[in-house]
């Protein structure tokens, strides 16, 4: 069938001369609204309708679930059909999708689990202590960060354990004791964590030179959207791939690189052309999102960052609205000054919905007192980031039962469901079984079946262990032949689940409703739906096998509905690629945005303003700026200055309101409002930039964002070297911690004064 032709002449100059290259490596940095989906997606099909590539020829990679949806919808619209035989998804669903064929050359087989960072995190743990190390004192979310950003490097456990086992830092030596343990311990229950997915198929091309060539030849382009949020592991994958033919479009902005913290690295984009040589660049700098001011504002910001390719968006659109800056007293002052917009905008513009609105802030905890407010003043409002729905207990105990069925040697899911429903299966049954389990070589799934063979196990127990066998064994047997929707309602029926949450009064029917939702998203769930998987069942692979997976992979930001008429709360970073008429970012204060700790670092502080950039070119009608004087944090009022980032707009584009408790006299504030939750004996400071003068604590080098200190974290301090925290008490300027360093032993310090970092 011959696709329909594609109609190029919409697009603008610099958009067409992306979609008509044709070989060659090309960059495209796409400017915040720029297009760049539309230029994808529209490259897309003008290679399969106008070059004659064949679809299965073409390989994209998105970073969210969503994003790769809309892109497989846009290219059928503009062929006319689906692009069948294309692989377009994220870098892990593709990862993924690599491994369940050739996972065995590494001695996994196909129907692996993927572990989520819960039991990722469950296994450091175990790891950890399987060493007889102390996890009190070593925290294993610090050692799960380090092997993550160890695998992402694609720095090996051999690699490690070489360079680092006889070492004299001891971080060093217990992680190269751990890491190799864990990955073996992953491979016991045929499982990948989600680094795995990125550096596994990695690890497969670079060992098997005949695989490789096939998949070089059968990818003859490649396409890569946000590449700026690429890591070295998810490089590599690409340099491997497209070695041979360089016909690789990537596209990505230098300046919203936003997840440094998670492995990503801006020199990714900034050093394209060293990577896969010499490269055609083309800059998409037309906006067609925001206002004239808004997007005035984005550019005078991102302008004080020195690394950065650069590039000046414009607009066709009028200037519109000034920005507004609010300046209130305390956070609750700010929630309601936001409700009181919205409510304000909802009343006035008719044609304005509350889903047109989003709030974004730099970290989670500020949402709670929005959402208070909101609630107080009947305000509709969805939360993204908050207890994520495929993270909710009722939620995991369900898919381990399905992960069990689906892999039966996954002890994780074994162990967090053996005794959900209560069956009377106790901890020293469980420990008998898992000793048995390793002295027998058996998994705990067979153990289970021969439990009235291990010594010291009751009747009771083995019969129990014996009973939950057999359910999973019983739909392991018809899982291949079901619909999972059919399966999943049969499973929690037959198990008890439902009862077990009924006996747990309101909290369980919220719980059990919980449950429900999932067998609905079971019962709509059909590989056809999910066409970047494109793993067919007659491979081996039920139903079961590819719910899981898509689960597994789903991103918080794939759950925002934005057919909900409901006000969004989200961090900045979850804002990314979203887009809104009506933005407020609140928190704009130093020490909270930027945080601290960003003042410690060139590329720190650059990556924050990068994320303030990103906050303001969501709004596309209207921006609202927000910031308190004093807000609670850490147990106490802490003061502030407006965030450094602002002064870089200009007054021109900006409407300032003060919302201020109390009067002003010269440069002196003589009571912040004489309420009884204020603070007297505060020096007062003059904030310079805006002529405003406000109260503020005596020492200003303690601000809102101290590192949060935990015990058993790693941190090394500039004259004592590394050490672990081994107590902390008090809170704010009075917060103390004990560290046992390597070099001196035990000290006890102010946490104000002691300047400390993590040591990862």
């Amino acid at each position: 069938m011959k696709h329909r032709d594609v109609n190029i002449d919409q697009l603008n100059r610099r958009q067409k001369e992306a979609v008509s290259h044709f070989e060659g490596p090309i960059l495209v940095l796409a400017g915040a609204g720029s297009g760049k989906t539309r230029v994808l997606t529209t490259r897309i099909a003008n290679l399969i309708s106008q070059r004659g590539i064949p679809p299965q020829s073409i390989l994209a990679v998105t970073f969210t679930n969503k994003a790769a949806g809309e892109m497989r919808d846009r290219v059928h619209r503009l062929l006319g059909e689906a692009p069948i035989g294309m692989w377009l998804g994220t870098f892990h669903g593709l990862g993924a999708r690599f491994l369940r064929q050739h996972s065995p050359l590494l001695g996994w087989t196909p129907r692996f689990s993927i572990f989520n960072s819960q039991d990722s995190a469950r296994l450091v743990k175990s790891t950890a202590k399987s060493i007889g190390l102390d996890t009190a004192r070593w925290s294993p979310k610090i050692i799960a960060h380090k092997l993550s950003d160890l695998k992402n490097n694609l720095v090996s456990p051999q690699q490690y354990l070489e360079e680092n086992g006889d070492g004299l830092d001891i971080f060093k030596r217990k992680i190269s004791e751990i890491y190799p343990r864990y990955q073996t311990a992953l491979k016991d229950q045929n499982a990948f964590d989600f680094d795995d997915l990125l550096v596994k198929p990695v690890e497969i091309l670079r060992s098997n030179d005949g695989l490789l060539r096939a998949y070089q030849n059968k990818f003859k382009f490649l396409l890569v959207d946000e590449f700026q949020d690429t890591n070295n592991a998810q490089i590599q994958f690409l340099r491997l791939l497209s070695h041979g033919h360089e016909n690789l479009m990537v596209v990505g902005d230098d300046d919203q690189s936003i997840y440094g913290w998670r492995g990503a690295d801006v020199r990714n984009i900034l050093e394209f052309e060293q990577n896969f040589g010499e490269a055609k660049l083309v800059r998409l700098e037309q906006n067609y999102r925001s206002s004239g001011a808004i997007l005035a504002a984005a550019n005078a910001v991102i302008q004080e960052n020195t690394k950065r390719r650069g590039k000046t968006l414009y607009t066709d659109k009028p200037q519109g609205e000034l920005i507004t800056l609010i300046a209130v007293t305390s956070e609750k002052e700010e929630a309601e000054w936001i409700a009181d917009q919205i409510d304000n905008v909802l009343m006035t513009e008719k044609s304005v919905t509350a889903s047109e609105i989003a709030i974004l802030y730099r970290t989670n905890a500020q949402s709670r007192v929005i959402g208070d407010i909101f609630s107080k003043k009947g305000l509709p409002y969805q939360i993204i980031g908050g207890t994520k729905f495929y993270e909710r207990r009722e939620i995991q105990d369900v898919l381990a039962y399905l992960r069990l069925i689906s892999n039966p040697v996954d002890k994780a899911a074994f162990e967090r469901v053996v005794n959900y429903p209560r069956k009377g299966i106790g901890k020293s049954t469980l420990e008998r079984l898992r000793m048995w389990s390793l002295e027998s070589n058996t998994s705990y799934l067979e153990s289970a079946i021969r439990a009235e063979e291990i010594p010291g196990i009751s009747p009771r127990g083995a019969a129990s262990l014996l009973q939950f066998a057999n359910l999973i064994q019983k739909y392991s047997s018809i899982a291949y032949n079901t619909h999972v929707g059919e399966l999943l309602g049969l499973l929690v029926e037959e198990s008890g689940i439902f009862r077990e949450l009924a006996s747990e009064g309101s909290e369980g029917e919220d719980r059990a409703n919980n449950v429900t939702e999932l067998i609905a998203k079971a019962h709509d769930f059909r590989r056809d739906l999910v066409p970047e998987l494109d793993v067919k069942i007659d491979d081996g692979f039920s139903e079961l096998d590819l719910f899981l997976q898509e689960i597994a992979l789903v991103m918080d930001i794939d759950n925002h509905d934005t057919s909900l008429e409901k006000i969004t709360l989200m961090t900045l970073h979850s804002a990314k690629g979203l887009e809104f008429p009506y933005v407020f970012i609140s928190g704009l204060e130093d020490g909270l945005f930027p945080l601290h700790r960003a003042y410690d670092s060139l590329d720190e502080l650059e990556e924050e303003r990068r994320l303030f950039y990103v906050g303001i070119t969501r709004a596309k009608v209207s921006l609202f700026l927000t910031r308190a004087k004093r807000r609670w944090r850490a147990g106490e009022v802490v003061h502030a200055a407006q965030s450094t980032f602002l002064r870089a707009i200009p007054d021109s584009l900006l409407k300032r309101e003060n919302h201020l408790v109390g009067r002003s006299e010269g440069n002196r504030t003589e009571v912040f409002g004489g309420k009884s939750g204020d603070l007297p004996g505060r020096n007062i400071i003059g904030d310079s930039d805006t002529n405003e003068s406000y109260d503020f604590t005596e020492d200003q080098e303690f601000n809102q964002d101290l590192p949060r200190l935990v015990k058993g974290e790693m941190v090394s301090h500039d004259q004592f070297g590394s050490g672990v925290i081994s107590s902390v008490s008090g809170f704010g300027r009075d917060l103390k911690i004990e560290i046992d360093f390597e070099s001196v032993g035990v000290k006890r310090l102010l946490a104000r004064y002691a300047r400390l970092k993590k040591d990862y």
